[in-house]
């Protein structure tokens, strides 16, 4: 059992997957599309990497506005949600992105990566930002429950 991550763009999709221990997640590839809403093939390649790699689960990331509010990208994601529910059949969860992108970047600074280089790397980070926190937050739920 696997949980896979997607960070969801207008042309790009980042996406990250989980060990088996559902502790840590790496980051996969970047599916890529010439047109917003050409989504067929990125569907097709996330239902080869569900197979692939035996996944159970997927984490969405839901950029909502800082202030809280849901605004057209959220939108946008809200819709994906329910096409890889429909194409996939399992439980999507939307996890709050905000900022991620920002760590993405920071992190890339931090190991050194050129400027010109980020631009290949951030989505599938991005995507590597949302799954760990969306593992994280289940491993610290089931130590609580544990616990009681």
């Amino acid at each position: 059992m696997k949980i896979m991550g997607l960070d969801f763009g207008s042309k790009t999709v980042g996406v990250a997957i989980s060990d088996q221990l559902l502790i840590t997640a790496q980051g996969t590839e970047i599916i890529r599309r010439k047109e917003e809403n050409k989504l067929r093939q990125t569907l097709a390649r996330i239902e080869e990497l569900i197979e692939q790699e035996n996944v159970t689960e997927i984490v969405l990331g839901y950029p909502k506005n800082m202030n809280d509010t849901v605004g057209e990208r959220a939108v946008k994601s809200e819709e994906f949600k329910e096409m890889l529910e429909r194409r996939t059949g399992l439980q999507v969860t939307l996890w709050d992105e905000r900022l991620t992108t920002v760590a993405a970047d920071k992190a890339m600074i931090e190991a050194g990566i050129r400027r010109e280089d980020r631009g290949n790397h951030v989505d599938r980070i991005a995507a590597v930002f949302i799954l760990q926190g969306y593992l994280d937050r289940k491993a610290y739920q089931k130590s609580v429950e544990e616990q009681e």
